[in-house]
């Protein structure tokens, strides 16, 4: 009987487990539109409110689309319509000073709040654009990448 529980639990522990489990978990998504995808190693979905943000997704509004993030570290991302974006780097480990937070905008529009990263270790945060790349040294901005 014992034997059976534990299998049983084994199994339900496999099919619930999450498609991202085993990935690092950046942040959550807190805002979003339908119109808002997160494009994932194992498939694109739409955006949900609670949805984790795994390194290496894709953000993809349209038209109409828009999404609000909060990183692990409190950094807040809020997307416009039109928007292709990927965060590229993140570490969060401020008990040994490793901190570092990279990101890519290829088109759209992006609200940035600085979090703790940018906080203790402002050189540590960087925005790429297709024509050039954004070192973070205040607060908040602002940037728009026209196609």
């Amino acid at each position: 009987m014992i034997r059976y529980l534990a299998n049983s639990a084994f199994l339900i522990s496999i099919c619930f487990t999450p498609a991202w489990s085993g990935e690092t978990i950046v942040g959550y998504v807190k805002t979003t539109t339908p119109e808002a995808v997160l494009l994932t190693a194992q498939s694109p979905h739409i955006a949900k409110v609670g949805d984790p943000v795994v390194l290496g997704t894709t953000i993809k509004t349209n038209a109409n689309g828009s999404i609000g993030i909060s990183l692990k570290d409190d950094t807040l991302l809020s997307f416009g319509p039109d928007t292709d974006f990927e965060i590229t780097e993140f570490v969060y480990q401020p008990e040994a000073d490793q901190l570092k937070l990279s990101m890519k905008l290829l088109k759209g529009t992006l609200q940035y709040i600085s979090g703790i990263i940018a906080k203790l270790k402002p050189e540590a945060v960087s925005l790429n654009t297709p024509t050039g790349i954004i070192g973070v040294r205040g607060t908040r901005f602002v940037v728009k990448v026209a196609d």
